[in-house]
């Protein structure tokens, strides 16, 4: 069992930056494959960024490629999403989600445990 709070969100004007960050619980959060997914008002929940249980293998959206950076900190049990370049499109709830599936999955199905999400706001 896992459970995860997301912080960090917030307003921001574009072009500016924001990092989420997923605290999470339980003994075995080194195990498992983190994501970062987004959903805007009236839209699916979609894949931002994924990351696998060691760090080294790391997984984007187009949409965000280049612009936001997400990482890890197993020790910590916490996973970050750092956002620059932040565009009004980007604005959405975030949402930290872990799985113990083998591969950094990009589908909401891939993952298990979903935190309650953060809003972040970008102005143009």
């Amino acid at each position: 069992q896992v459970q995860l709070v997301e912080s960090g969100g917030g307003l921001v004007q574009a072009g500016g930056s924001l990092r989420l960050s997923c605290a999470t619980s339980g003994r075995t959060f080194s195990a498992y494959n983190m994501g970062w997914f987004r959903q805007a008002p009236g839209k699916e929940r979609e894949f931002a960024a994924g990351i696998s249980w060691t760090g080294g293998t790391t997984s984007y959206a187009s949409s965000v490629k280049g612009r936001f950076t997400v990482s890890r900190d197993n020790a910590k049990k916490m996973v970050y999403l750092q956002m620059n370049s932040l565009k009004p499109e980007d604005t959405a709830v975030y949402y930290c989600a872990a799985t113990g599936a083998g591969k950094v999955g990009v589908l909401r199905e891939d993952y298990r445990y979903w935190g309650q999400g953060t809003q972040v706001t970008v102005s143009s």
